[in-house]
């Protein structure tokens, strides 16, 4: 029991610290940042089963883990308020040309950042842009002001 409830307490713990770091940060990871996650999962292992290092005490933790994330997966699909919790919503950051200057400093982008998303999706003149919105996955999308995405849309059917 002392196991689950370890592994709860980190799982939250790591909730907050992700949602925390902020969208952009999770989406683009340096070599550093990777290891530095590695080392964090090696102490968080250690953390969650503390002296029990049998099978059964790792198989525990990790479906404790398992467990939390298949729940709220499946409550950020059912209940629109939970997703936004959980994950995100977008943020607009540029509007008719205009970056906001409020919004960046909220999420903690420089406009170097969002010039460089731009120019990653052809855009070289941020008064192109109509509306830029920074996904809850930390990914740039930029609507241009002819009404053109610079998202392409995946193949298949899609609503008109």
């Amino acid at each position: 029991m002392e196991i689950i409830l370890r592994s709860t307490i980190i799982y939250f713990v790591l909730w907050a610290l992700a949602r925390g770091v902020g969208k952009r940060e999770l989406s683009e990871m340096t070599a550093f940042e990777l290891i530095l996650l590695v080392t964090m999962g090696d102490l968080i292992q250690q953390g969650a089963t503390q002296e029990d290092m049998s099978l059964t005490g790792a198989t525990l933790a990790v479906g404790t883990l398992a467990m939390w994330i298949l729940l709220f997966a499946y409550l950020a699909w059912r209940f629109r308020p939970v997703r936004a919790v959980l994950e995100g919503v977008p943020v607009v950051v540029i509007h008719n040309g205009q970056p906001l200057d409020k919004v960046l400093a909220i999420e903690r982008l420089t406009l170097d950042e969002v010039c460089e998303a731009a120019r990653n999706q052809g855009i070289l003149d941020l008064a192109e842009i109509d509306i830029g919105v920074l996904e809850p996955d930390g990914r740039f999308s930029f609507l241009k002001a002819s009404g053109e995405s610079t998202q392409h849309r995946p193949p298949g059917k899609h609503a008109n």
